[in-house]
């Protein structure tokens, strides 16, 4: 079962990157401090959001891949961003993973659609990566020594980056492989950021172990600071379920000490994270045992289910960006096998004890040198080119590859991650068509680059060509010049679109007025549009303008609504003009925002403000403190 993704949102994403909401404070060495200065980009343009899921599920068939030998089972998702979903110890028969039943998705990741379970790979910034919930290239090849090797990669639009990876599992091997490469084209450097995240199942016999004797932890209330995870105000906070609230612990984990991370069970199985050394970073996540932590395992697992993180990274933290050279290329190696610790060790409540213990177990499953074999065998075939094709990703690396060699500008060796032109959609096609001298209609996507900025300017008189330059120069930042293109833009042609880029300039700087009146034009021109009522709701609702929010739900002829993010902004205006028993029941009837962000808990606070002295319902408590 999985709830269906709908629709990509029509609107390219200029609003910023949601910040980081902790402080970095206290004991922190200089390199978390510098990495957490660096590099957080201004948006994820050229990226859309994929916020058009509902929390109806239905049946629906997924493509999956299978690595098996006589001690492990595991089932990768390359249409989902490649998510390694289930890993079966076939001894114990034990999922080492936290796999539910079904697939909701939520907004947790950049480009909001993330569900939980299995492995996922992350990169290009913090956060749930842009290509999480979208289709990976995939194929299987056979390396020199008969192996075979399932292998997914991925043009990353925000960084300009290829990224690369290659799983496989040698006969009665106790771990899974998998062998990461990243490589940046570009002549700059570009901020790199990986993390490599684990759900593993949370219940009251489970504890995290790494080596390290203290953390930097962050709340989501109080910032980031170095504790004792075994000992954090009296609270051995490395079994998951002794932690009150939402968590992050991110392991000290000395440079000169084997990378590892592992999660061990009443039995002692559980699964054990390691890695060569360039992934240092090593972290647990809870989402704590308050009401709103409880709610949000609820909400992303509604057939039940409890699950922690654990996760591996290039940084310490996830606050930091690495500076990756212009032309680098970075690989390593991960592994994943079954603990299989003495739990009355692993569970010891001296945590040197058991770190010594596990550290021992993680040496008799994968040594460092077996992993370095392991790497260096792996890049060895690393450009091997691919003999099956099982799965198609995006057709943005095709037409990335033909713009660099048509502009003559650097790309790298594809052909152990080709990029064919096959792969190339309507989406991609106004793109390709203008590169090929074809002239330029219109596009519902969106790109970025000098490159691509000087081709449209070849556009003359153009209005589409125009607004796609305005949205270009508005995600750099630069909003002047991207109303002056808005503006060009809209005296050949009116569009939403132009109108909504106006709004969000004015907006920026200051114009409230002015803003809100482009949005009113914008919906007027695409009542329809969901995605632009609600931004436009909220603008108003920010702006402090409930009736303006009301009155444009009337002009536009939004039928009443009772449940989604509308009918919540909506219940806020009345709320706020004062018509607090309108709001209220609104409210009571069951409000259910489906696209509610990881952090926010605003239905609460509206409950709180329009039935006052009244407990506020489970359903709406999301509070992660």
């Amino acid at each position: 079962m999985i709830s269906d993704p709908g629709p990509a949102n029509p609107l390219p994403m200029l609003g910023a990157v949601p910040e980081s909401p902790y402080k970095i404070t206290g004991d922190v060495p200089r390199e978390i401090l510098d990495g957490a200065a660096y590099g957080y980009p201004r948006s994820l343009y050229p990226y859309q959001l994929q916020d058009g899921y509902g929390r109806t599920r239905s049946e629906c068939s997924l493509q999956t891949v299978v690595l098996e030998n006589e001690r492990l089972r595991a089932v990768f998702l390359p249409g989902l961003g490649g998510r390694l979903w289930e890993l079966v110890d076939k001894g114990t028969g034990k999922n080492l993973l936290y796999t539910p039943s079904c697939i909701q998705l939520a907004n947790l990741a950049l480009r909001s659609a993330w569900f939980a379970g299995g492995i996922e790979w992350n990169i290009g910034t913090r956060g749930h990566s842009p290509t999480t919930c979208s289709p990976l290239h995939a194929s299987i090849l056979t390396n020199a020594d008969g192996q075979e090797v399932l292998r997914m990669w991925e043009f990353e639009r925000l960084r300009e980056v290829v990224f690369q990876i290659d799983a496989w599992l040698p006969p009665d091997s106790p771990v899974l492989y998998v062998a990461i490469r990243v490589r940046n084209p570009n002549h700059a450097d570009v901020p790199m950021y990986w993390w490599t995240n684990a759900a593993v199942p949370e219940n009251p016999g489970s504890r995290v172990v790494a080596p390290a004797d203290s953390a930097f932890a962050s709340s989501y209330t109080d910032g980031i600071s170095r504790v004792n995870p075994a000992d954090d105000g009296g609270v051995d906070c490395t079994w998951p379920v002794n932690n009150a609230r939402a968590r992050d612990f991110f392991f000290d984990i000395a440079p000169e000490t084997q990378p590892w991370i592992l999660h061990a069970d009443r039995d002692g199985d559980g699964l054990a994270m390691l890695s060569t050394g360039a992934l240092r970073g090593r972290k647990l996540f809870v989402w704590g045992q308050g009401r709103g932590g409880r709610h949000w395992q609820e909400w992303l697992s509604p057939d039940g289910g409890a699950y922690a993180e654990i996760q591996a990274g290039l940084a310490q933290t996830q606050f930091q960006h690495l500076v990756m050279p212009g032309g680098a290329e970075w690989s390593w190696v991960e592994a994943y096998g079954n603990a299989r610790v003495d739990p009355e060790s692993a569970h010891a409540s001296d945590w040197a004890a058991a770190v010594d213990h596990c550290s021992s177990r993680v040496r008799a499953l994968q040594d460092e040198d077996s992993l370095a074999a392991a790497h260096e065998a792996a890049s060895g075939w690393a450009d091997q080119h691919q003999q099956r094709s099982i799965a198609t990703g995006s057709g943005w690396g095709a037409v990335e590859s033909i713009r660099r060699r048509r502009r003559r500008t650097p790309w790298l060796e594809e052909s152990g991650t080709p990029f064919g032109k096959e792969s190339i959609t309507g989406d991609q096609r106004p793109w390709l068509d203008l590169l090929e001298g074809k002239g330029f209609v219109a596009a519902d996507t969106f790109v970025n680059g000098t490159d691509w900025a000087e081709l449209l300017e070849q556009c003359q008189h153009n209005a589409q060509a125009y607004l796609h330059r305005a949205f270009m120069k508005h995600a750099y930042g630069e909003l002047e010049n991207a109303r002056v293109l808005y503006l060009e833009s809209l005296k050949l042609q009116e569009t939403a679109q132009a109108h909504r880029g106006m709004a969000l300039a004015d907006l920026s700087e200051g114009r409230a007025g002015e803003g809100l009146e482009q949005y009113v034009a914008a919906c007027a021109l695409e009542p329809a549009n969901t995605a632009l009522l609600t931004e436009a709701l909220t603008a108003f609702l920010a702006a402090g303008n409930a009736q303006g929010a009301l009155d444009l739900l009337r002009q536009i002829g939004h039928p009443p609504t009772r449940s989604g993010r509308i009918g919540f902004l909506e219940a806020a205006a009345l709320a706020q003009v004062g018509k607090r028993e309108e709001a209220a029941a609104l409210l009571n009837s069951g409000v259910e925002v489906a696209d509610l962000r990881e952090g926010e808990n605003p239905i609460s606070d509206l409950w709180q403000q329009v039935c006052p002295g009244e407990d506020v319902p489970a359903r709406y408590q999301f509070s992660m403190a």
